[in-house]
């Protein structure tokens, strides 16, 4: 159980990585669409076109990126969006059956699915090269990649939760499983 912690500790690392990655890739998108906006309106008022099809792609690509490779550190965290009738009432161990059960029989074939059909798609993106049909728009391969990378990164998220949950279960992890969130 030692080494399965190790590796899951590893996938959380990766994780984390992710996430500044993430919070990097929202200050970009923030400058862009100030960019964007300001652009606009300026270009508006002094009567000439300032703005460009690339930059409001390049927002919508960023926000893309943010949203799948966020997801693998909201899971980790334990922030993702959680309907919560009983959960909070239940034992550490019963908390820990009930993220196994959801993770093995929900998570896990989930982004199984969703990687195995997103596949052909990015592979026929990359076959043709797919281009943006805006005029100077961006690739479309990189963004469609970016969708596989995202489910890998989730299900291996979700590999690591599972073996903290097996770790709580086997008396190996004192552990709390996924904290449950009272945000309003």
């Amino acid at each position: 159980m030692a080494f399965l912690l190790r590796i899951s500790r590893w996938i959380d690392r990766l994780s984390e990585g992710v996430g500044w990655l993430t919070l990097g890739l929202t200050l970009v998108m923030v400058v862009v669409g100030g960019y964007n906006a300001i652009t606009r309106y300026l270009g508006q008022f002094i009567g000439t076109n300032l703005s460009s099809n690339l930059y409001i792609e390049v927002q919508w690509y960023l926000f893309s990126l943010i949203f799948l490779l966020g997801a693998s550190y909201v899971l980790k965290q334990g922030a993702h969006v959680r309907v919560d009738i009983l959960y909070s009432r239940l034992s550490t161990k019963g908390r820990a059956w009930v993220d196994l059960v959801g993770s093995l029989l929900l998570l896990l074939p989930m982004c199984f699915v969703f990687f195995y059909y997103s596949f052909p798609t990015v592979v026929s993106s990359w076959r043709i090269l797919e281009q943006s049909s805006d005029a100077s728009g961006l690739p479309r391969y990189p963004i469609k990649t970016a969708i596989l990378v995202a489910f890998f990164l989730l299900g291996l998220q979700g590999v690591s939760e599972i073996i903290k949950q097996i770790a709580i279960l086997t008396g190996h992890s004192e552990g709390q499983p996924q904290e449950v969130s009272h945000h309003g």
